[in-house]
């Protein structure tokens, strides 16, 4: 059966598709072939482009990367409405934009792994807000060091020396919202009804 430009484009792609993910994640083909139960040589024919991928390889691969599957083969969108954001490595850091527009504040979901928690303080223009979502955050910011935990909350001018990391014990999760121009937050609280006012 003769396959249309397009899906042969995608099957080739897949091979170092799944060697980059793999490396970005520092885990070896031992490793992969371990928890997958895919044979090392098949994997490494697989990332190679000496074999044709198939349901029965990349399915497990795709549970034991804890990713979809499309996001392996690099199918083509037909018409899905959900929006697919791109994480990126930065200092380390795991960052994914939810701000698709430009603007004054973007918002961004960051994993800060375990690994990173020297502080490196810098200073720029901007206002930062920050969430956590899960693990333990170390905030260093000027005379300040500070732990915050899952649902707590920081906020502060970035021209004050600053770093914000792990504190060692694990990754991080946390929600960004940051201000070039130094916007703060504004946090609208709810009315008192039993003032009168």
């Amino acid at each position: 059966m003769d396959q249309s430009p397009t899906i042969a484009q995608a099957l080739s792609e897949v091979g170092p598709r799944l060697k980059r993910l793999r490396t970005l994640r520092g885990v070896t083909l031992a490793a992969l072939a371990e928890a997958t139960g895919i044979s090392k040589s098949t994997l490494s024919r697989l990332e190679a482009g000496q074999r044709r991928p198939s349901l029965e390889i990349l399915l497990p691969i795709a549970q034991a990367h804890q990713v979809p599957l499309d996001e392996l083969v690099g199918a083509p969108e037909v018409g899905d409405p959900r929006v697919r954001l791109k994480p990126h490595r930065v200092n380390g850091n795991t960052v994914l934009p939810l701000t698709r527009q430009p603007g004054s504040i973007q918002s961004y979901k960051m994993v800060l792994p375990a690994g990173r928690s020297t502080p490196e303080l810098c200073t720029h223009e901007g206002y930062e807000w920050l969430y956590v979502l899960s693990g333990r955050l170390r905030l260093v910011l000027a005379d300040h060091d500070l732990v915050l935990g899952p649902g707590e909350v920081a906020e502060f001018e970035t021209r004050l020396p600053h770093w914000f990391g792990s504190t060692g014990e694990g990754p991080v999760e946390v929600l960004s919202l940051f201000g070039r121009q130094g916007e703060r937050m504004h946090v609208r609280a709810r009315p008192n009804h039993g003032s009168g006012a």
